[in-house]
């Protein structure tokens, strides 16, 4: 009996009446830090479609690119989308976003490295761990001593201590593997890159015949002369010394992803229009139709296709002197390793 009447009294007390109805959490509670790494918010204003963070991010279903429908006055913008229910907010979304303004934002938490830190010198140099094989030969070779060190099984350039002197470039055995990147120029640098890859698509893509005819376990093997490719790329940064290094440096790495189209095979299902993320691939008069320009290569299209229609193909490069004195990139190609259509 006392402890109901206990509770009346506590429920009669001016000051609990005034709490209850003027009740709101305490703000530090509410209030975000800084440092809090919350799910990740989208600027699809700013997006490039580059696919960095859908590659880089470890949780399934957690991101992908959707392209927004044309209107009458201009072509939808693709973007990233974030699935909460699958999004772990690791962050590396944002990290390796390119566009500045970033596209994906999520917090200060995460940890941005810049690409370049400004040193007096025109050129620096890095080490590429997707081609280093952990020889140690360029540590030996260091003039400085401990410019090159090796942690968490990686070897690095310390760039505080690095002088450029090169000679760990000239005693490495992999082509690639360490790399001079210019630290001047650095935007045409990159619309020569661009260049690069518009050019080595374009070249694969006149040879869509002879690709489809690839088969698995085939290798198909092309040599493109690269003095127009040059040529262009003088216009842009008269630096022949750079723009070689530039080729050098993205077909060492370049991988592309090559999606053919056989109309033959093709019985306009329409499976693949409707699962198409981008809106490349749609009905019309005559028929299903892709267009190359609105193509994310993802491959969606080629593992849904029940006829075999759709190929999928990895080329890969290396730049080289031809026998005539000039350059030339060397292109091999190979189906994908998904599963090929019967």
């Amino acid at each position: 009996m006392s402890s109901v009447i206990w509770y009346l009294y506590e429920f009669a007390r001016k000051s609990w009446a005034e709490n209850f109805a003027a009740a709101k959490s305490n703000s530090e509670i509410m209030d975000k830090p800084s440092r809090f790494r919350d799910y990740p918010i989208v600027h699809k204003e700013y997006c490039i479609a580059c696919g960095a963070c859908t590659a880089a991010c470890p949780a399934p279903m957690a991101i992908k690119l959707v392209r927004d429908v044309d209107s009458a006055h201009e072509q939808g913008i693709t973007y990233p989308v974030i699935n909460n229910r699958g999004c772990i907010r690791c962050g590396f979304c944002a990290e390796v976003c390119p566009t500045d303004p970033k596209t994906l934002t999520c917090g200060e938490n995460h940890l941005i490295r810049e690409k370049f830190t400004i040193l007096p010198v025109d050129k620096k140099y890095v080490i590429d761990d997707y081609l280093c094989i952990r020889c140690k030969k360029c540590m030996k070779t260091c003039q400085v001593g401990d410019a090159i060190v090796e942690e968490n099984n990686k070897i690095l350039i310390d760039q505080k201590k690095c002088i450029s002197c090169g000679e760990c470039l000239k005693t490495c055995p992999v082509k690639g593997a360490i790399k001079g990147i210019h630290i001047a120029h650095i935007d045409e640098q990159k619309e020569i890159i661009n260049l690069v890859v518009d050019t080595l698509e374009a070249y694969i893509e006149a040879h869509e015949e002879d690709v489809k005819k690839v088969g698995e376990g085939d290798v198909f093997k092309l040599d493109m002369d690269s003095d127009d490719l040059i040529e262009k790329a003088r216009a842009i940064l008269p630096n022949d010394e750079l723009i070689h290094d530039i080729i050098e440096n993205i077909t060492d790495r370049l991988k592309l992803r090559i999606i053919t189209w056989d109309k033959n095979k093709c019985t306009d299902c329409g499976l693949c229009v409707k699962e198409c993320p981008s809106h490349a691939i749609r009905f019309t008069e005559n028929g299903v139709i892709r267009d190359p320009d609105k193509c994310l290569k993802c491959s969606i299209c080629y593992q849904t296709c029940p006829f075999g229609a759709i190929g999928y193909y990895i080329a890969r490069f290396l730049f080289r002197p031809s026998e005539d004195g000039g350059n030339i990139i060397h292109i091999t190609l190979k189906t994908s390793d998904l599963p090929v259509r019967s």
